[in-house]
């Protein structure tokens, strides 16, 4: 199977899966009152998303429980001692990721996201950290209604608890990165483990735990999900460098713009690359095209995009052979599909 042919699988086999979380999504947080801060907690669940972490939580469950593709009631799926509603926990760490958006957008005091204001520039930063909040305890609130084993719903609300711990540490981490000049290539992968590759992690384990999975599955499936969180992460820093403005939705290179600390940003200044004075504006919301081609050009004559693809596809290949835990059926080759199109997107 070709790279473009297996994109297109997996994409469609993302859309199946999105458009069952998006009706989900209006079942479980409706529209209520007060009417603004639901109107603000559902703005960017709203305004789209690829829902790959949902779709991860889907297919785990479809592969663990080795029944055919989309052929199951999420909402009333095969457990060992009964149903589980998997579409809800699927649902829950949507909710949870669009909740860390909303605050990474207010402290970043970013303009748009997913191609529409950030929810603090279209409403005002109180009521959007209140929608942030209210995310943060409707995951929980939905994630306790699966109806599974009462140990493995305590074991699944455990692990979002840990989760959403770890991405607050990772986002201390890289706040503090911002006045560091002394960050090693170690310090960033921790970082972003516990920033994002923690909730890819979750969507991984958290139906094996649902589920009754044995605990050496519950690693295995973490574990694929940290490898590809991370490899993720990692492509986005290539991304950020390499794709036009118009395709990104954001200024390019506006990782340099802000002087975020990257792994190709390490890489380089191990290499004698001046970071500081690579993409020096003085008006750093006007940086011209050329100027990013410039910086980018002296980074891939580092080798230190490369260097950071590289690392993506070595970690994407670490992730995949996680999935051996699982039994080996459509889903678990939807799972490896998946991780391999996290590296390979163009955007």
């Amino acid at each position: 199977m070709t790279p473009e042919s297996r994109e297109e699988v997996v994409l469609d086999a993302v859309r199946q899966r999105r458009e069952l979380v998006n009706a989900a999504i209006d079942e479980e947080l409706p529209m209520a009152d007060p009417q603004r801060l639901y109107e603000a907690s559902r703005h960017l669940l709203e305004a789209g998303g690829k829902r790959l972490r949902p779709a991860t939580v889907l297919l785990v469950a479809e592969s663990l429980a080795d029944v055919e593709p989309l052929s199951a009631d999420y909402r009333a799926f095969p457990g060992p001692d009964g149903e589980v509603d998997v579409m809800s926990a699927a649902v829950s760490v949507e909710v949870i990721h669009s909740f860390t958006l909303i605050h990474d957008d207010i402290m970043d005091d970013d303009d748009m996201r997913r191609g529409v204001p950030a929810v603090h520039r279209e409403y005002d930063d109180a009521t959007a950290i209140l929608a942030g909040d209210t995310l943060y305890s409707k995951g929980f609130e939905i994630l306790l209604g699966t109806e599974a084993r009462p140990e493995n719903a305590l074991a699944g609300a455990q692990e979002l608890a840990a989760t959403c711990t770890n991405i607050c540490e990772g986002q201390a981490m890289d706040v503090d990165f911002e006045g560091r000049s002394d960050v090693i290539p170690e310090e960033y992968l921790e970082m972003i483990e516990l920033k994002t590759a923690v909730l890819y992690a979750a969507a991984s384990a958290i139906p094996a735990l649902l589920l009754g999975a044995d605990q050496e599955t519950v690693e295995a499936l973490r574990s694929y999900g940290v490898c590809v969180g991370q490899a993720f992460q990692i492509q986005d820093d290539v991304l950020d460098l390499t794709v036009p403005s118009e395709k990104l939705g954001k200024q390019r290179g506006s990782d340099l713009v802000e002087e975020k600390r990257t792994i190709i940003s390490l890489h380089a200044a191990d290499h004698g690359v001046d970071i500081a004075e690579l993409l020096d504006a003085d008006d750093p919301e006007n940086v011209s095209e050329a100027a990013v081609e410039e910086a980018v050009s002296t980074l891939r004559d580092a080798g230190s995009i490369d260097y950071a693809r590289t690392m993506a596809e070595d970690l994407v290949e670490e992730g995949k052979e996680h999935l051996e835990a699982l039994p080996d059926n459509e889903a678990r080759v939807r799972l490896a599909q998946l991780a391999d199109y996290l590296i390979d997107r163009g955007y």
